[in-house]
Protein backbone atom coordinates (compact mmCIF):
# COMPACT_ATOMS: atom_id res chain seq x y z
CA UNK A 1 0.00 0.00 0.00
CA UNK A 2 1.49 3.65 -1.05
CA UNK A 3 2.46 5.94 1.89
CA UNK A 4 1.78 9.40 1.97
CA UNK A 5 4.82 11.29 0.90
CA UNK A 6 4.88 13.42 4.55
CA UNK A 7 5.91 10.48 6.29
CA UNK A 8 8.88 10.05 4.27
CA UNK A 9 9.97 13.68 4.94
CA UNK A 10 8.73 17.11 6.09
CA UNK A 11 9.13 18.35 2.43
CA UNK A 12 5.50 18.43 0.90
CA UNK A 13 5.70 17.60 -2.91
CA UNK A 14 3.06 18.53 -5.23
CA UNK A 15 2.55 16.88 -9.13
CA UNK A 16 1.55 19.48 -11.69
CA UNK A 17 0.30 18.94 -15.13
CA UNK A 18 -1.52 21.28 -17.62
CA UNK A 19 -4.32 20.04 -19.35
CA UNK A 20 -5.96 21.02 -22.76
CA UNK A 21 -8.52 17.83 -24.05
CA UNK A 22 -6.32 15.21 -23.01
CA UNK A 23 -9.29 12.99 -20.66
CA UNK A 24 -7.64 9.48 -21.23
CA UNK A 25 -4.28 10.93 -21.02
CA UNK A 26 -5.01 12.68 -17.56
CA UNK A 27 -6.78 9.64 -16.16
CA UNK A 28 -4.04 7.51 -17.23
CA UNK A 29 -1.71 9.92 -15.36
CA UNK A 30 -3.86 9.78 -12.04
CA UNK A 31 -3.82 5.96 -12.39
CA UNK A 32 0.01 6.25 -12.10
CA UNK A 33 0.55 7.96 -9.66
CA UNK A 34 -1.75 6.04 -7.48
CA UNK A 35 0.30 3.67 -8.47
CA UNK A 36 3.14 5.20 -6.78
CA UNK A 37 5.43 3.38 -4.21
CA UNK A 38 5.18 7.17 -2.55
CA UNK A 39 2.19 8.98 -2.44
CA UNK A 40 2.54 13.11 -3.66
CA UNK A 41 0.87 15.06 -0.83
CA UNK A 42 -1.09 16.96 -3.69
CA UNK A 43 -1.75 16.98 -7.54
CA UNK A 44 -2.68 20.42 -8.79
CA UNK A 45 -4.17 20.62 -12.76
CA UNK A 46 -4.33 23.48 -14.75
CA UNK A 47 -6.99 23.77 -17.46
CA UNK A 48 -6.12 25.44 -20.03
CA UNK A 49 -9.14 27.08 -21.62
CA UNK A 50 -11.77 25.18 -20.97
CA UNK A 51 -13.88 23.92 -17.43
CA UNK A 52 -12.83 22.27 -14.76
CA UNK A 53 -13.95 18.45 -14.80
CA UNK A 54 -14.60 16.02 -12.29
CA UNK A 55 -11.59 13.86 -11.33
CA UNK A 56 -12.04 10.08 -10.34
CA UNK A 57 -11.44 9.97 -6.44
CA UNK A 58 -7.74 8.93 -5.66
CA UNK A 59 -5.86 8.52 -2.60
CA UNK A 60 -4.01 12.04 -2.47
CA UNK A 61 -5.89 15.58 -3.12
CA UNK A 62 -6.49 16.77 -6.18
CA UNK A 63 -6.47 20.29 -6.99
CA UNK A 64 -7.77 21.75 -9.72
CA UNK A 65 -7.45 25.36 -11.50
CA UNK A 66 -8.94 26.93 -14.77
CA UNK A 67 -7.08 29.37 -16.67
CA UNK A 68 -8.58 31.34 -19.93
CA UNK A 69 -5.85 32.82 -22.16
CA UNK A 70 -5.91 34.31 -25.30
CA UNK A 71 -3.70 32.19 -26.66
CA UNK A 72 -4.35 28.69 -27.65
CA UNK A 73 -1.98 26.88 -25.27
CA UNK A 74 -0.38 29.19 -22.65
CA UNK A 75 2.28 26.89 -21.44
CA UNK A 76 4.36 29.33 -20.08
CA UNK A 77 2.03 30.95 -18.21
CA UNK A 78 -0.21 27.59 -17.21
CA UNK A 79 3.29 26.48 -15.59
CA UNK A 80 3.48 29.50 -13.70
CA UNK A 81 0.43 29.25 -12.67
CA UNK A 82 0.32 25.75 -11.67
CA UNK A 83 3.60 26.56 -9.29
CA UNK A 84 1.65 29.50 -7.51
CA UNK A 85 -1.12 27.55 -6.87
CA UNK A 86 1.29 24.64 -5.84
CA UNK A 87 1.57 24.59 -1.87
CA UNK A 88 4.30 22.11 -1.64
CA UNK A 89 7.74 23.04 -1.39
CA UNK A 90 9.29 20.11 -3.71
CA UNK A 91 7.71 20.61 -7.30
CA UNK A 92 7.31 17.71 -10.10
CA UNK A 93 5.97 19.10 -13.40
CA UNK A 94 4.55 16.10 -15.51
CA UNK A 95 3.40 16.52 -19.22
CA UNK A 96 -0.65 14.92 -19.78
CA UNK A 97 0.86 12.83 -21.77
CA UNK A 98 3.07 11.15 -18.97
CA UNK A 99 1.94 7.72 -17.21
CA UNK A 100 5.12 8.02 -13.99
CA UNK A 101 6.53 5.12 -12.97
CA UNK A 102 6.10 3.33 -9.79
CA UNK A 103 8.76 4.84 -8.26
CA UNK A 104 9.15 8.42 -9.83
CA UNK A 105 8.45 9.92 -6.71
CA UNK A 106 10.70 7.74 -4.86
CA UNK A 107 13.09 8.46 -7.43
CA UNK A 108 12.77 12.67 -7.24
CA UNK A 109 12.31 12.31 -3.36
CA UNK A 110 16.02 11.42 -3.15
CA UNK A 111 16.94 14.90 -4.57
CA UNK A 112 14.49 16.69 -3.31
CA UNK A 113 16.87 18.89 -1.35
CA UNK A 114 18.85 19.60 -4.32
CA UNK A 115 19.24 23.18 -6.06
CA UNK A 116 19.62 21.52 -9.47
CA UNK A 117 17.26 21.33 -11.66
CA UNK A 118 16.15 17.09 -12.34
CA UNK A 119 15.59 16.02 -15.64
CA UNK A 120 13.72 12.58 -15.50
CA UNK A 121 13.47 9.81 -17.97
CA UNK A 122 11.29 9.27 -21.02
CA UNK A 123 10.41 5.98 -22.54
CA UNK A 124 7.90 6.13 -25.50
CA UNK A 125 4.83 3.99 -25.85
CA UNK A 126 3.52 3.14 -29.21
CA UNK A 127 -0.36 3.27 -30.73
CA UNK A 128 -0.34 -0.53 -30.58
CA UNK A 129 0.82 -0.52 -26.61
CA UNK A 130 -2.50 1.78 -25.35
CA UNK A 131 -4.82 -0.33 -26.43
CA UNK A 132 -3.11 -3.08 -23.95
CA UNK A 133 -5.86 -4.61 -21.81
CA UNK A 134 -2.88 -4.87 -18.64
CA UNK A 135 -0.65 -1.53 -19.27
CA UNK A 136 -0.12 -0.27 -15.95
CA UNK A 137 1.62 -3.40 -15.35
CA UNK A 138 3.49 -3.80 -18.84
CA UNK A 139 5.38 -0.12 -19.13
CA UNK A 140 8.21 -0.88 -19.70
CA UNK A 141 8.01 -4.24 -22.12
CA UNK A 142 5.65 -1.59 -24.29
CA UNK A 143 8.04 1.64 -24.08
CA UNK A 144 11.14 2.34 -26.27
CA UNK A 145 13.56 4.69 -24.87
CA UNK A 146 13.97 8.37 -25.85
CA UNK A 147 16.49 8.44 -29.11
CA UNK A 148 18.40 11.69 -27.89
CA UNK A 149 18.65 11.79 -24.36
CA UNK A 150 17.98 8.21 -23.64
CA UNK A 151 21.57 6.67 -22.31
CA UNK A 152 23.31 10.18 -21.55
CA UNK A 153 25.10 10.51 -18.23
CA UNK A 154 24.30 14.15 -18.14
CA UNK A 155 22.10 16.57 -19.76
CA UNK A 156 23.26 19.65 -21.16
CA UNK A 157 20.56 22.89 -20.60
CA UNK A 158 20.18 22.86 -24.58
CA UNK A 159 18.27 19.33 -24.46
CA UNK A 160 16.25 19.84 -21.33
CA UNK A 161 12.72 19.05 -21.71
CA UNK A 162 9.68 19.58 -19.79
CA UNK A 163 7.98 16.44 -20.02
CA UNK A 164 9.33 15.19 -16.78
CA UNK A 165 11.31 17.44 -14.45
CA UNK A 166 11.21 18.61 -10.73
CA UNK A 167 13.09 20.99 -8.76
CA UNK A 168 12.55 22.84 -5.66
CA UNK A 169 9.81 25.31 -5.18
CA UNK A 170 13.08 27.62 -4.18
CA UNK A 171 14.43 26.74 -7.35
CA UNK A 172 11.52 27.26 -9.23
CA UNK A 173 11.27 31.05 -8.30
CA UNK A 174 14.78 31.51 -8.27
CA UNK A 175 15.04 30.83 -11.83
CA UNK A 176 11.94 33.40 -12.40
CA UNK A 177 9.41 30.21 -13.83
CA UNK A 178 8.87 30.53 -17.22
CA UNK A 179 8.74 33.42 -19.62
CA UNK A 180 5.96 34.74 -20.51
CA UNK A 181 6.78 36.45 -22.95
CA UNK A 182 6.78 33.37 -24.84
CA UNK A 183 3.55 32.46 -27.16
CA UNK A 184 1.86 29.34 -27.24
CA UNK A 185 4.09 26.58 -27.93
CA UNK A 186 7.72 26.12 -28.76
CA UNK A 187 10.70 27.02 -27.27
CA UNK A 188 9.77 28.23 -23.38
CA UNK A 189 11.51 25.06 -21.61
CA UNK A 190 14.63 26.07 -23.45
CA UNK A 191 14.66 29.56 -22.32
CA UNK A 192 13.45 27.97 -19.07
CA UNK A 193 16.72 26.18 -18.97
CA UNK A 194 18.66 28.78 -20.16
CA UNK A 195 17.82 31.22 -17.65
CA UNK A 196 18.66 28.46 -15.09
CA UNK A 197 21.95 27.83 -16.56
CA UNK A 198 22.48 31.77 -16.71
CA UNK A 199 22.19 31.62 -13.17
CA UNK A 200 24.65 28.46 -12.41
CA UNK A 201 21.45 25.98 -12.13
CA UNK A 202 22.82 22.89 -13.08
CA UNK A 203 20.54 19.92 -14.01
CA UNK A 204 20.87 16.66 -13.09
CA UNK A 205 20.00 13.27 -14.88
CA UNK A 206 17.24 11.33 -12.46
CA UNK A 207 16.37 7.83 -13.19
CA UNK A 208 12.61 8.96 -12.51
CA UNK A 209 11.07 6.77 -15.63
CA UNK A 210 7.42 8.31 -17.62
CA UNK A 211 5.88 6.80 -20.44
CA UNK A 212 4.70 9.04 -23.31
CA UNK A 213 1.27 7.81 -24.02
CA UNK A 214 1.16 7.55 -28.02
CA UNK A 215 -0.86 9.88 -30.34
CA UNK A 216 -0.53 11.57 -33.46
CA UNK A 217 1.50 14.15 -34.18
CA UNK A 218 2.71 16.74 -36.50
CA UNK A 219 6.06 16.41 -37.42
CA UNK A 220 7.01 19.37 -38.07
CA UNK A 221 4.42 20.78 -36.09
CA UNK A 222 2.81 23.12 -39.02
CA UNK A 223 -0.05 23.32 -36.67
CA UNK A 224 1.73 25.61 -34.20
CA UNK A 225 3.84 26.99 -36.73
CA UNK A 226 3.13 30.86 -36.10
CA UNK A 227 3.64 30.10 -32.34
CA UNK A 228 7.03 28.87 -33.34
CA UNK A 229 8.16 31.58 -35.18
CA UNK A 230 7.37 33.88 -32.37
CA UNK A 231 8.52 32.22 -30.15
CA UNK A 232 12.19 31.41 -32.08
CA UNK A 233 12.84 35.57 -32.65
CA UNK A 234 12.49 35.96 -29.15
CA UNK A 235 14.30 33.02 -28.27
CA UNK A 236 16.76 34.45 -30.27
CA UNK A 237 16.94 38.10 -29.35
CA UNK A 238 17.38 36.86 -25.71
CA UNK A 239 20.17 34.08 -26.59
CA UNK A 240 21.54 34.92 -29.84
CA UNK A 241 21.31 31.42 -30.69
CA UNK A 242 18.42 29.34 -32.66
CA UNK A 243 15.99 27.00 -31.36
CA UNK A 244 14.25 24.20 -32.80
CA UNK A 245 16.54 24.38 -35.49
CA UNK A 246 15.00 21.02 -37.30
CA UNK A 247 11.62 22.50 -37.37
CA UNK A 248 13.14 25.95 -38.84
CA UNK A 249 14.90 24.22 -41.37
CA UNK A 250 11.77 22.46 -42.38
CA UNK A 251 9.51 25.53 -42.51
CA UNK A 252 12.49 27.25 -44.76
CA UNK A 253 12.76 23.71 -47.12
CA UNK A 254 8.96 24.24 -47.83
CA UNK A 255 9.87 28.53 -48.47
CA UNK A 256 6.94 29.12 -45.58
CA UNK A 257 9.67 31.61 -43.62
CA UNK A 258 12.52 33.77 -44.83
CA UNK A 259 15.78 32.52 -42.24
CA UNK A 260 18.39 35.71 -41.85
CA UNK A 261 21.33 35.59 -40.01
CA UNK A 262 19.31 37.46 -36.87
CA UNK A 263 15.77 37.19 -37.91
CA UNK A 264 12.75 34.90 -39.25
CA UNK A 265 10.40 36.51 -41.22
CA UNK A 266 6.62 34.42 -42.43
CA UNK A 267 6.49 34.43 -46.02
CA UNK A 268 2.99 32.78 -45.63
CA UNK A 269 0.96 30.36 -43.56
CA UNK A 270 0.70 26.75 -44.15
CA UNK A 271 -2.16 25.42 -46.00
CA UNK A 272 -4.97 23.28 -44.49
CA UNK A 273 -3.28 20.53 -47.09
CA UNK A 274 0.48 21.09 -45.78
CA UNK A 275 -0.98 20.75 -42.37
CA UNK A 276 -2.76 17.37 -42.79
CA UNK A 277 0.19 15.98 -44.40
CA UNK A 278 2.47 16.63 -41.86
CA UNK A 279 0.10 14.65 -39.50
CA UNK A 280 1.80 11.35 -38.38
CA UNK A 281 -0.92 8.74 -37.06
Amino acid sequence: MPLPFNLYSHTMTSVLTLVKGRGTALENLLMGLSLNTVLPDEMVIVFMNEPIRVMPSMPFPVRCFQMSSEEQLPLAEARNHAAVKAAGDFLIFLDVDCIPSSDLILKYQEHQHSRQLLSGQIRYLTEKAMGHEDLMNHLVQLSAPDPIRAGLSTIPHALFWSLNFACSRQTYFYIGGFDEDYKGYGAEDTDFSFTAAQKGISIQNVQAFAFHQYHANYSPPLNHFTDIICNANRFFTKWKVWPMEGWLKAFDDRRLIVWSENEIRPIRLPNPDEIKQALKT
